[in-house]
């Protein structure tokens, strides 16, 4: 093989190899930017903990100094809207109204399986499949994420609405 041929090759290679990386940054991004325009739409619950992005996890805790985990995070928001809500996820599932996940709203709590357990996670919808939540120790801190991405989609277990209860339980 000459010196060309071995170039033409080399090229034919980094060119398929970038089209491949390429292909894989041309699908959904886990957190695509969220519309501008739904920001004044939002449910103050949801603007409120977009305020909180970024704080650390920990297990146990619901305060931003401290950290929070998924119910510590959502339960430490909506006491600020002035709702006070139980302190576990299955808790919160229990004792909340469910809505149908055609009818979610920004504010509204999405509920996961993430332990093969129901309703072992939880999370707050902010708009355009976007929620956010405290997810663990392994990410390490409130983010937010996409309903549309597979890891979610298969461990969704419903929608919930806490501007309808007023009271822990």
């Amino acid at each position: 093989m000459d010196i060309h041929t071995l170039a033409l090759s080399c090229l034919r290679l980094s060119t398929l190899a970038i089209l491949v990386v390429l292909a894989g940054c041309a699908s959904t991004p886990e957190n695509p930017p969220l519309s501008q325009t739904s920001a004044a739409t939002r449910h103050p619950a949801a603007n409120y903990a977009l305020s909180l992005q970024g704080a650390p996890y920990r297990y146990g805790k619901e305060s931003p100094e401290e950290g929070f985990d998924c119910s510590g995070f959502v339960r430490h928001v909506y006491r600020r809207q002035g709702i006070l809500l139980p302190r576990t996820t299955r808790q919160m599932a229990a004792a909340l109204p469910p809505i149908s996940k055609q009818a979610v709203q920004s504010g509204d709590l999405v509920f996961f399986n993430t332990d093969g357990k129901p309703f072992s996670h939880v999370g707050i919808y902010i708009a355009d499949s976007q929620f956010i939540h405290a997810p663990s120790q392994q990410t390490g801190k409130v983010m937010v994420s996409n309903l549309k991405n597979h890891y979610w989609q298969k461990r969704f277990m419903g929608v919930r609405r806490p501007s309808l209860h007023r009271a822990a339980n």
